[in-house]
């Protein structure tokens, strides 16, 4: 069997470490002490896993929770969000820290942002690795901004650090780009 070919580096993991610590620093004047963390899966894991170990170097330790939420299936987009597993912690009167992999339409990050005042929170704030250019679908705009970027992203097709090609590449400790 040989081995896979592995897509090429755009953002090497040296990059996305450094990003993420600095994107931390920046944010830990607005991160409060009963923030809670909440990672959209499935690939907003790797960024929230990093992204807490680093507010908490800079001296903010999050709770965190889970919110899975869907609307691609395979690369394939569906049309539809799913909830497929809710918020298990409670954010009644706390402030929300939203982490994702990647902003593009901003669909899952602005249901998520009203999940958690539905459930809530007194403030949300919103933090994703990558920001891609805005889509511009049949002329629509982007649904939602995030409050806190650590990489501006080309409009390529990026995998790694969490992004998928149906699943796979997302374990890739760098961003790379398939097309």
């Amino acid at each position: 069997m040989s081995d896979p070919v592995l897509p090429p580096v755009l953002l090497g993991a040296d990059e996305v470490q450094g990003r993420v610590q600095a994107l931390a620093d920046l944010m830990v004047d607005y991160v409060k002490s009963d923030c809670v963390g909440v990672v959209l899966l499935t690939g907003g894991i790797w960024f929230a896993a990093d992204l807490s170990r680093a507010l908490n170097r800079a001296g903010r330790d999050i709770a965190f929770d889970a919110l899975w939420l869907s609307s691609y299936a395979d690369s394939h987009e569906s049309g539809t969000m799913l909830i497929r597993a809710p918020l298990q912690r409670s954010v009644q009167g706390r402030q929300v820290l939203i982490m994702d992999d990647v902003l593009d339409t901003g669909a899952s990050l602005k249901i998520a942002r009203e999940i958690a005042l539905e459930a809530g929170a007194s403030e949300v704030l919103t933090a994703v690795f990558a920001r891609k250019p805005d889509p511009l679908k049949d002329g629509a705009r982007r649904e939602m901004e995030a409050d806190f970027t650590a990489w501006e992203a080309p409009a390529r097709y990026l995998v790694g650090y969490g992004l998928d090609d149906g699943g796979k590449y997302r374990a890739l400790p760098y961003i790379g780009a398939l097309d």
